[in-house]
């Protein structure tokens, strides 16, 4: 189910992806607000298509606990997006994120997405988007 997750997402098929999400879903994005509630399908499809082509990517430190029905899935994302922006801009991003995971009626759902990058402590508050495993 992850991995079909992340297939859905690489295409950029927001329809596709959001299926494994639960309908009551809850995620910390890196994209403000501070919280989105539920699914966006328009939004995340807006966001796929500021991308030319696949978006790619890697995994390191993933780590899968699994309960009767809930889990986490944890782990680094290297959302290099390995991708090229619209605008020509190339994106190679390192991102740490959690997913707790529901089974309803059988099936798997990402009932809550965190996503977030270090901050530096030095009083700037900048996002420290620079930083590899």
């Amino acid at each position: 189910m992850l991995m079909m997750r992340a297939t859905a997402i690489g295409e950029k098929n927001a329809k596709a992806a959001l299926s494994y999400d639960a309908e009551d879903s809850v995620e910390f994005s890196l994209a403000p607000p501070l919280v989105y509630h539920g699914k966006d399908e328009a939004g995340l499809q807006s966001w796929f298509d500021t991308w030319d082509g696949p978006i790619g990517g890697d995994v390191q430190d993933a780590k899968l606990t699994i309960g009767a029905d809930v889990s986490f899935w944890s782990g680094l994302v290297n959302m290099t997006m390995t991708g090229t922006k619209t605008d020509g801009s190339k994106v190679d991003l390192w991102f740490r994120q959690t997913l707790g995971l529901v089974k309803r009626d059988g099936h798997w759902l990402v009932a809550h997405q965190h996503a977030s990058v270090p901050f530096a402590m030095d009083g700037t508050g900048l996002a420290l988007l620079d930083l590899k495993p």
